[in-house]
């Protein structure tokens, strides 16, 4: 398990929206706002709690661990202003579901994007 959890850290993470999505390149400031619920523009779509690829993005897009984020996301619902993205099981259901809806942008590794989706920002 920590040989897998050392391969992801070292993992590019890539926000990626369908292959037919209006939505177009972001900055990593646009990025974070979208994943924050700052930006409304499209929905976010989260990896599992549990994956090592949710902290790796949270960290290095919006300098939030991915437990704060899940904090600011509890204090927006409670006050009614945003729900917590939801989650898929794995990069494979976050490729399926964002390239059936125009509106959704999720995070996966680089070396699972295919056809199906288009990068529109790469975490650094």
């Amino acid at each position: 398990m920590s040989l897998m959890v050392a391969a992801m850290a070292q993992a590019e993470v890539v926000v990626v929206a369908g292959a037919n999505s209006p939505i177009g390149a972001l900055s990593k400031d646009q990025s974070a706002d979208i994943f924050l619920g700052k930006n409304t523009s499209a929905t976010p779509l989260d990896q599992q709690e549990s994956s090592p690829l949710r902290e790796e993005f949270y960290s290095k897009v919006t300098g939030k661990s991915a437990s704060q984020a899940k904090s600011h996301w509890s204090k927006l619902s409670f006050t009614g202003k945003g729900t917590a993205p939801k989650e898929g099981r794995n990069s494979d259901e976050i490729k399926r579901l964002v390239a059936d809806n125009p509106k959704l942008v999720g995070y996966i590794e680089k070396s699972a994007v295919d056809s199906s989706v288009k990068v529109i920002f790469a975490a650094q």
